[in-house]
């Protein structure tokens, strides 16, 4: 989830709430415009994977429907969020073998992440030249991509601004 054109990390003072709440609403329009259910569970699961801009692993999630709901068998989870990535609502981040929210969940692209590794934030990036430039080379090797998610790591601005004030 970003906050502004050319700042994918939330900024200080971001109303997450507010950011959270207008996800879910495009999410609901966008199932319902797909004649797709998101059942009060899958709305929940996409909550909690919205609740914070960092990966959230399956088990995390479990953990937190558990404390809510009592005891929530795995599969149950992984289906729900199976489901939310066929929709385009979550990616999956591979390194982190985590999930995180979509910016773009109303069209079909291709992701790449900025991954923090102080404070865990993630960005997604959405970025035309970057995807045909991957296509580019793929097809020069005779390869057919399938899936593709690129996960960039290393310290976002907020994380430097803090060591350079220190």
């Amino acid at each position: 989830m970003s906050s502004e054109p050319g700042d994918p990390f939330p900024r200080a003072g971001h109303d997450h709430a507010v950011c959270v709440r207008e996800a879910l609403d495009r999410a609901a329009a966008l199932c319902a415009e797909r004649g797709v259910k998101l059942t009060e569970l899958r709305r929940r699961v996409l909550e909690l994977v919205l609740e914070r801009h960092a990966p959230v692993g399956a088990y995390d999630i479990l953990e937190r429907l558990a404390e809510e709901r009592g005891r929530v068998a795995p599969p149950t989870v992984y289906r729900a969020l199976d489901f939310l990535v066929s929709q385009g609502l979550v990616h999956r981040v591979d390194s982190r073998n985590a999930f995180v929210g979509c910016v773009r969940a109303d069209g079909a692209h291709r992701a790449c992440f900025l991954l923090c590794r102080e404070c865990g934030a993630v960005a997604e990036l959405v970025d035309p030249d970057l995807d045909a430039a991957v296509e580019a080379l793929a097809r020069r090797a005779g390869f057919e991509i399938g899936r593709q998610v690129i996960e960039i790591e290393g310290r976002c601005a907020a994380c430097r601004a803090l060591e350079a004030a220190a």
